[in-house]
């Protein structure tokens, strides 16, 4: 049977698996699972079971068998033992992408409604110079400044699992081309990383993602 279409179609390598869908899943939880869901609000927990729904496709596209995918202390995703992954979900789609550990070293992606960032969230998400670099963008369809936000998650879900240390947005400097991003990461201990991506709009939702291939992963300076 042929893979669906997913809002990633051309942004990720081919051994990258991704599923993921524009409306609510349900599927069966692990105990474990079930557990965190119990203070969740209804839209919350709608979007905690999509997205499991999502990863269980998108591993067993892999061969790999079901888990509890329980989120770790910073909120990141648990994987099977082997397997690099990202899940991200936003109004109107929840998506999860996963590879083995022997082609990726980290994923991360990120989905955004296509509009406007909230009055003063730009402030807080972006440095002057990368808002100065917004505003020399094109006009047109795209909410460039939704568009950075969700590009910073992607790199943040790429880095925190990989590097296990906080990042905040004033610490990744993204610069945003004709889909592809370039993101000046630096770190806790005063080292400096690249890291780079793409992005695409998909009928109204704007996706990015970060991909590092296996043995790739930037060596600080």
């Amino acid at each position: 049977m042929p893979e669906q279409s997913t809002a990633y179609d051309g942004l990720l390598p081919t051994w990258v698996a991704v599923a993921d869908s524009r409306v609510d899943l349900n599927v069966p939880l692990f105990p474990e699972e079930e557990e965190r869901t119990s203070s969740m609000v209804v839209s919350r927990r709608a979007d905690f079971v999509t997205v499991r729904a999502c990863a269980r496709r998108a591993l067993g596209r892999l061969g790999v068998p079901l888990v509890p995918l329980v989120p770790g202390e910073a909120g990141e995703p648990s994987w099977p033992d082997g397997i690099v992954g990202s899940m991200s979900h936003c109004r109107g789609l929840r998506a999860a992408a996963v590879a083995f550990a022997h082609d990726a070293d980290a994923i991360g992606i990120d989905a955004e409604p296509n509009e406007p960032l909230p009055a003063g969230v730009i402030d807080v998400v972006a440095s002057p110079a990368e808002r100065r670099r917004l505003r020399a963008l094109p006009g047109g369809t795209i909410s460039w400044d939704r568009l950075l936000f969700s590009a910073k998650e992607s790199v943040y879900k790429a880095w925190y699992p990989r590097e296990r240390s906080w990042l905040g947005f004033e610490d990744a400097d993204v610069a945003l081309g004709d889909g592809v991003l370039t993101a000046e990461i630096h770190g806790e201990t005063g080292t400096r990383f690249t890291l780079t991506g793409c992005w695409g709009v998909n009928d109204g939702i704007l996706v990015t993602a970060v991909v590092v291939p296996a043995g790739k992963w930037p060596a600080g300076t």
